[in-house]
């Protein structure tokens, strides 16, 4: 999120419309509070009142909202429960990893809120879940895994939007041209339906090291050989098979690709991870006692200051790219003098202007999908909102301690001084106090959806391969 207070200040550093604001609200409770009615009031704390007795509050926040087109979730599209069936098992299943160590899922646990709790992911040849995975050579992801809530909505997929749809709704990737135009035919839910054809012919995520398996042997860059290697492995199950064949009625098998596969796992997603009920939603419908007060202002901090420029829209997300100041770590993408650091969207574009700059959270279920930034930064959430107040200074002083796990301490990388100048322009004055942090954290638990607290049913028992499901 951003913010920005340099136009508004008030004498203490906070916007002068919180003062007037609050003040309204407690001057209304006094008022309340004189009656001689002699009713007994709710059972709600002073705070809660406050806000109760001043609707004007509720009513800028839902103004102040719709001005940024922060409306109610629209429905996910319609999922054929055949195709739901598919991608679900598709997903859970370690058939597409080339050592058949790890599928798609281990990294979105479901029981983590389609995260794995580690800053940055650990894929291939590692063992355990989540905080206690480890690889024995010590190998990590470059970038945290990204949550998988309401991925229909985004036209960017990966953190530097490698996979996306353009305004013209044309798909580019990494592929390029082999992913051919009858192949996009199969994609049917945007960007999201595309994404999982990309892990499976990353080494280290998925595929192996040359001599492992016959996935892993393919050239690096031959797209199509992985993913066709992949549908014969897959046609030696009939159950599969048959599952194919049910999800894409009419269409046999042997015409399929591996798009049909990734489409699926898509819809899968699209179908398990749509979330639309959380009290922010109920707020939006005419709820006024959904949320809490420390909550209806923490939104409305968060809607007058800039962090809605970019946390906009239905699942707070502009989804385009911004440099907020964030420290490096890890093993990197293979950019700067050492290789360790990471430039972000500007390895997908080629534009300086790129630089460093990685793809807006979405923050539905934001709470729960910790720890922050795109090498998990931030183990906490408050943390991570606090970074943007005087960001420049927040960076430099990070350090080794503040890494939140432990083996990737000492993999700082000393980038600090190009990434502070290449920093979006709307961050750059942030100054906020500890009040608005707390408030606009408060804010951001009113977008959980209660239903994404614990997604373990999702798991299923068993996948056709035979492979065991990691729980």
């Amino acid at each position: 999120m951003t913010s920005d207070f340099a136009q508004n200040p008030g004498r203490d550093g906070r916007p002068t419309w919180g003062v007037i604001g609050r003040a309204a609200a407690f001057l209304l409770l006094f008022l309340a509070a004189c009656s001689d009615s002699g009713t007994t009031a709710p059972d709600r704390s002073t705070a809660d009142l406050a806000v109760a007795g001043h609707p004007g509050i509720a009513t800028r926040v839902r103004s102040l909202a719709t001005q940024r087109g922060i409306t109610p979730m629209p429905a996910p599209p319609h999922v054929r429960p055949a195709l739901a069936r598919l991608g679900r098992a598709l997903a859970f299943d370690p058939l597409l990893s080339g050592n058949r160590d790890i599928s798609c899922m281990t990294c979105h646990l479901p029981e983590l809120a389609t995260d794995d709790g580690r800053s940055l992911a650990i894929g291939q040849g590692a063992t355990g879940l989540g905080p206690e995975r480890i690889h024995p050579e010590g190998t990590f992801i470059p970038r945290n895994a990204p949550p998988l809530f309401n991925l229909a909505r985004l036209d960017h997929m990966f953190l530097d939007g490698r996979v996306e749809v353009d305004r013209a709704g044309k798909l580019h990737t990494p592929a390029g041209s082999q992913l051919t135009r009858a192949m996009t035919r199969a994609l049917k839910f945007g960007a999201v339906s595309a994404q999982p054809m990309f892990p499976v012919v990353n080494r280290f995520e998925m595929r192996g090291q040359p001599g492992e398996n016959e996935l892993a042997d393919v050239p690096d860059g031959d797209f199509r050989a992985v993913w066709e290697a992949l549908m014969v492995r897959l046609g030696k199950i009939p159950e599969y098979r048959r599952m194919f064949e049910a999800a894409y009625p009419g269409q046999r098998f042997e015409d399929m690709t591996f798009a049909h596969a990734s489409n699926a796992i898509a819809g899968f997603l699209v179908e398990a991870f749509s979330f639309d009920d959380a009290p922010w939603d109920r707020f939006l419908e005419g709820d006024h006692d959904v949320l809490t007060a420390e909550q209806l202002r923490g939104a409305l901090d968060f809607m007058e200051a800039p962090c809605s420029t970019c946390h906009n829209g239905p699942v707070f997300s502009d989804d385009q790219f911004h440099d907020v100041a964030l420290a490096q770590f890890g093993p990197g993408e293979g950019n700067g003098p050492t290789g360790r650091d990471d430039f972000g969207r500007m390895n997908v574009t080629g534009d300086p202007d790129d630089l460093y700059g990685f793809r807006t959270s979405p923050l539905r279920n934001v709470e729960l999908t910790g720890p922050y930034g795109h090498a998990g930064q931030f183990a906490h959430l408050d943390d991570f909102i606090d970074h943007y107040s005087r960001n420049a200074d927040k960076l430099r002083a990070y350090s080794d301690a503040d890494v939140p796990e432990p083996l990737l301490r000492g993999t700082l990388v000393d980038n600090r001084d190009a990434v502070i100048a290449a920093r979006s322009p709307f961050i750059r004055a942030a100054d906020f106090d500890a009040t608005f942090v707390r408030e606009v954290t408060a804010f951001m638990r009113a977008l959980t959806d209660d239903r994404a607290r614990d997604l373990r049913r999702v798991i299923p028992a068993a996948v056709p391969s035979g492979l065991p499901v990691r729980r």
